[in-house]
This record gives structure tokens, sequence and C-alpha cells, in this order.
């Protein structure tokens, strides 16, 4: 897999994070406060900078009060 593959998948997750996020109404400070990550490491997730750990990944999950499965729902690469 080349870096700019593994990029656009870091950056369409984000983009999912982010969409999640502010339909549930939560600022990334809040997000971060609930899974006691960074609000920068937050911010890197959503721009596509992070790659994020499976641990991070359910965190968030938890976080935004849905399943792991929907993080991914219509993740098209």
């Amino acid at each position: 897999m080349s870096d700019e593959e593994k990029h656009k998948i870091s950056v369409i997750f984000g983009e999912r994070v982010r969409t999640l996020r502010k339909a549930r109404g939560l600022s990334q400070k809040q997000i971060s406060i609930i899974t006691r990550l960074d609000r920068s490491y937050i911010g890197g997730v959503e721009r596509g900078e992070r790659n994020v750990s499976l641990y991070n990944i359910f965190k968030i999950a938890t976080a935004l009060d849905i399943k792991l499965d929907e993080l991914f729902k219509d993740f098209d690469v």
C-alpha cells in the first residue's frame, strides 16, 4: 500500500469522526475529555494526520456512543 493510499484512509476516517462528533453536538475538547486523548490529537485524527490505534478508535467510538462498525459505515477507499 502506498503512502498516498494510507493518507487517503486516514483522511476518510478523520472526516467520519468529525461528521459524527458534530452531529452529536460535541466539541473536540469534549471528546478529548471523554476519551482522555489530547485535544490536538483529536484534531490530528480529524485532519487525517494520525495513524490511529485500534484502542483509540474504540475510545472514540465509545465517546460518540456508537458501535465500532458505525465509524466505518460507507467507508469507501
